[in-house]
C-alpha cells in the first residue's frame, strides 16, 4: 500500500523506457512509446497518416505511476488545473513485465489523454490529498492541490494528528496514547472487516452502480471504526442473473465473503486471519504463511479421495485472470471444494458495455445486509436508475420515496430529473432540474443539465441565461463554457459563439469538443484558416473524434482538396458507417470531384442507412439522369417530394427531367413550384427554364 502511488524515479522504475518501450494499439491505429528524457518521464501517441508521415502526435508527462508493479502499473498527468488524466497505456507484471491498454481503452474509440481520475479511484489509490472537500459536490471537477505518495497508516488506524499529540505529553500514560488513535485489533470483527472493505469490496466495476455514497459525506470521510453502511451502500446484481461468478481485480473481499470457510465461521474468519498489513511474506514464505493458516482449521487427516499435496491454496484459491483488468491475475478468495476445470490463465477479450449488453434488472443491495435507515430507501431506488441497469421500475420507486421522505438534499431531484432524461422524457425532467437548483443555487452540473433540456424543448434563450448563471457560479467550468457556446451556435450569434467557445478551450486545452465547436464557430463567421486549424487540433487530441473529421473533410472538400477530404471521410465513416448524412456528404465530394461513379456509391449507402433522407434522393436523381438513366432519375426525384413536398430543389431537377422527355406540362407544374423559390440560384434556374418551355413562347 505504501507504494501505490509515486512520482517517477530511477530508484522506482521497473519498466524498461529504452528498449521495447513502443506499443502498436491495431484497433486505434495509433502508437504508444514509453520515453525518459532529461530525467523526466512521458507517454506519446502518434498515428501514421495517409502520406505515412506521424501525425496527431501527442506526448504528456508521466507525473505519477500508480501501482506497486504487482500486478499493474498506470501513468497519471496532472493538468495546469491540478486535476489528473489517466494516460492510455499500462504496464503489466505478467510474463515478466510488457505494455498493453488499460482497461477500458483497448477499443477504436478509447478516452486517449483524457480519461479523469475521480476522488472514488484516489480513494482507494492513495493516501487522501490535501484539500480534499469536506461534502460531496455532485458532478464536479475533482482537483488535487497536493497529493502524499502512497496509502499510509491513518487508512486503517484514522486521523493520527490526536495521537502524536498525546504521545507527545510529558508523561502521557500507555492507554491514553492508544485510546487516542484507531487500533482495528481492538474493532468487532465486523468493523474490522470494514477496514479493508473500504476498498476491496468492490461488487463490480462494469456498470450497475457498485456503490453509492451518502450525499452528506465527503469522498475522504470515512473513518476506520464507524459503520461503513454510514459512508456509502453496497449494490450487486440480482442473484440467479447470470453474474454470481465475476472475478474483477477489487473484489477480494467480496468473493471471501461467498466462502462457506468465511460464513460458517461466525466472524473469526477475516481479511487479517491470512494477511499482516504490516509484513507482507513473499516466494516460498508465503506458501507456508498461507497453506500454514488454512491448517489452522483443517488440521486433521485428508479423506482417502483427497489428493496429496501441501499447497492448499493453489487448488482452492487458484490465480485467476480477472473479468474487468483482463491483463491481471490474481488470487481468487472465493475458498471452493474444488478448483474449476477450465484454463483460469487462458487470455480472454476486453468486455465492452453497450446498452444493450449491460445488465439489465434489479439493483438489491449487498452490504450492508439490511438498510440501516428506512430512508434508504431513497438510496436503493437511486440505485435502479443511477446507470439505467433498472429504470422503468426504478423511476416511479425513486419519486415515490422522494414523495415519502421529502429530502432535503438537491441530489435526489437531480438524480430522478436524470432518469426521466434518459428515459426520453425532457418534459418531466425539468421541473427536478429545477427544483434541484432551487434547493442548491450553486448545482452548475443541475444548471447545466437543465439548460441541455431547456434547449431540447426549443427554449434557447432560456437555455442561454441558465448557462450564463452556471459560468458566473463556477467561472472555471469549461463545460458550461462549451455548451452556452453552443447554444449561441445555434442562435446565429457566432461572434458569442467565438467567444464562450475560446473560453471553454483555454480553461481546457485538451477538450476535443470544444476544439471542433470551435471550428463550427469560426466556419460560420467566415474564418476558414480558423476552423481548419480548430478541426485539426481536434482531431490530434481525439483521433477517432468523427464529428471534426466530418466537419474538417467538408472544408477541405469546398476548397478543392479531395485528398485530404478523403482520408477524413474514411476517418469518419469508420467510426459512423451508417451515418447516412456523412455518406451523403462524402457523396457530394465526390461528385464536385467528377468522381460519379463512387459519389453514386456513396448516395446509395447512405439511402440504405437513411431512405427518408431527401437531399440523397435528389442528389442520386442527378447522378442517374447523367448517366442518361431518366427514369430512375425521376423516381428519385419524385421520392424526395413525397417526403418533404416543398423541397424546391427537387421541384427544380423534377421539372428538368420531364422537360427533356417532352412532357412539358408535367414541367411547368414543377418548375412553376420552384420559381417562387425563396433560394434565388433556384428561384433564377426555374424562370429561365419555363421560359424556354414550348408553350411558354
Amino acid at each position: 500500500m505504501a507504494r501505490s502511488l509515486a512520482r517517477p524515479q530511477p530508484s522506482n522504475t521497473i519498466e524498461d523506457y529504452t528498449k521495447r518501450n513502443t506499443y502498436h494499439h491495431e484497433a486505434s491505429r495509433s502508437y504508444f512509446t514509453m520515453l525518459q528524457r532529461g530525467g523526466k518521464y512521458f507517454q506519446r501517441r502518434h498515428q501514421l497518416g495517409p502520406d505515412g508521415k506521424q501525425t496527431n502526435v501527442m506526448e504528456k508527462e508521466v507525473h505519477y505511476v500508480m501501482g506497486s508493479g504487482a500486478h499493474v502499473r498506470t501513468y497519471l498527468h496532472r493538468t495546469a488545473r491540478n486535476t489528473l488524466v489517466q494516460l492510455p497505456l499500462a504496464w503489466y507484471s505478467e510474463k515478466g513485465g510488457y505494455w498493453a491498454m488499460n482497461p477500458g481503452y483497448d477499443r477504436p474509440d478509447h478516452q486517449g489523454f483524457r480519461r479523469k481520475v475521480t476522488y472514488d479511484c484516489m480513494f482507494c489509490h492513495n493516501g487522501y490529498p490535501e484539500g480534499a472537500p469536506a461534502t460531496g459536490d455532485r458532478g464536479a471537477e475533482p482537483v488535487f492541490a497536493g497529493l502524499p505518495e502512497g496509502i499510509d497508516c491513518q487508512r486503517c488506524h484514522g486521523p493520527g494528528g490526536r495521537h502524536v499529540e498525546v504521545a507527545q505529553v510529558p508523561g502521557a500514560k500507555p492507554a491514553d496514547i492508544r485510546a487516542a488513535i484507531v487500533n482495528p485489533a481492538r474493532l468487532d470483527s465486523e468493523r474490522q472487516m470494514e477496514v479493508c472493505m473500504q476498498c476491496h469490496l468492490e461488487t463490480t466495476s462494469f456498470r450497475l452502480p457498485n456503490a453509492i455514497q451518502r450525499f452528506e459525506r465527503g469522498p475522504f470521510s470515512y473513518k476506520p471504526g464507524e459503520p461503513l453502511g454510514d459512508f456509502a451502500l453496497a449494490f450487486d446484481e440480482a442473484p440467479g442473473k447470470g453474474h454470481d461468478d465475476k472475478f474483477e481485480i477489487v473484489n477480494s473481499a467480496y468473493r471471501l465473503r461467498r466462502s462457506a470457510c468465511f460464513l460458517r465461521s461466525e466472524g473469526r474468519l477475516r481479511c487479517t486471519t491470512c494477511h499482516n498489513p504490516h509484513d507482507v511474506p513473499r516466494g516460498a514464505a508465503a506458501g507456508l504463511h498461507y497453506n500454514g493458516v488454512c491448517r489452522q482449521c483443517h488440521a486433521g487427516p485428508l479423506s482417502a479421495n483427497h489428493p496429496r499435496g501441501e499447497d492448499c491454496v493453489a487448488c482452492h484459491m487458484p490465480r485467476r485472470r480477472t473479468d474487468d483488468v483482463v491483463h491481471a491475475v490474481m488470487t481468487d478468495h472465493y475458498i471452493q471444494r474444488r478448483k474449476p476445470a477450465r484454463d483460469l490463465l487462458a487470455p480472454i477479450p476486453e468486455r465492452h458495455e453497450t446498452d444493450a449488453t449491460a445488465y439489465h434488472g434489479e439493483v438489491v443491495l449487498y452490504y450492508p445486509p439490511k438498510a440501516p435507515r428506512p430512508e434508504d430507501e431513497l438510496y436503493l431506488a437511486l440505485a435502479q436508475v443511477a446507470q439505467r441497469s433498472n429504470l422503468e421500475a426504478g423511476i416511479p420507486r425513486l419519486a415515490a420515496a422522494i414523495e415519502r421522505y421529502r429530502p432535503q438534499k438537491a441530489e435526489y431531484y437531480f438524480e430522478l430529473a436524470d432518469a426521466w432524461r434518459k428515459a426520453g422524457h425532457w418534459e418531466k425532467a425539468l421541473p427536478l432540474y429545477e427544483e434541484a437548483v432551487r434547493r442548491r443555487p450553486d448545482f452548475v452540473e443541475a444548471l447545466r443539465r437543465l439548460a441541455l433540456g431547456l434547449k431540447a424543448m426549443g427554449q434557447r434563450t432560456q437555455a442561454a441565461a441558465t448557462l450564463k448563471r452556471a459560468v458566473e457560479t463556477a467561472p472555471n467550468d469549461a463545460d458550461s463554457w462549451h455548451e452556452l457556446g453552443l447554444v449561441y451556435l445555434e442562435r446565429g450569434q457566432s461572434p458569442d459563439a467565438s467567444a464562450a467557445l475560446t473560453k471553454a478551450v483555454a480553461l481546457d486545452p485538451d477538450m476535443p469538443e470544444a476544439r471542433n465547436s470551435l471550428g463550427q464557430a469560426l466556419l460560420a463567421g467566415a474564418d476558414r484558416g480558423g476552423a481548419e486549424s480548430a478541426f485539426r487540433e481536434a482531431i490530434r487530441i481525439q483521433p477517432d473524434y468523427p464529428e471534426a473529421h466530418a466537419n474538417l473533410a467538408n472544408l477541405l472538400s469546398a476548397g478543392g482538396d479531395l485528398a485530404q477530404a478523403r482520408y477524413h471521410f474514411e476517418a469518419a465513416l469508420s467510426a459512423r458507417p451508417n451515418h447516412a448524412g456523412l455518406r451523403y456528404n462524402y457523396g457530394v465530394a465526390l461528385a464536385r470531384a467528377r468522381q460519379f461513379d463512387e459519389a453514386q456509391r456513396q448516395v446509395e449507402a447512405a439511402l440504405r442507412a437513411d431512405s427518408r433522407l431527401v437531399e440523397a434522393h435528389d442528389l442520386l436523381g442527378n447522378l442517374l439522369a447523367r448517366k442518361g438513366q431518366a427514369q430512375g432519375a425521376l423516381q428519385h426525384y419524385r421520392d424526395a417530394l413525397r417526403i418533404r413536398p416543398d423541397y424546391d430543389r427537387s421541384h427544380l431537377n423534377l421539372g428538368a427531367a420531364l422537360a427533356a422527355l417532352g412532357d412539358f406540362k408535367g414541367a411547368a407544374e414543377h418548375l412553376q413550384r420552384a420559381s417562387v423559390s425563396a433560394d434565388p440560384a433556384i428561384r433564377d434556374d426555374a424562370v429561365q427554364m419555363l421560359q424556354q418551355l414550348p408553350q411558354s413562347r
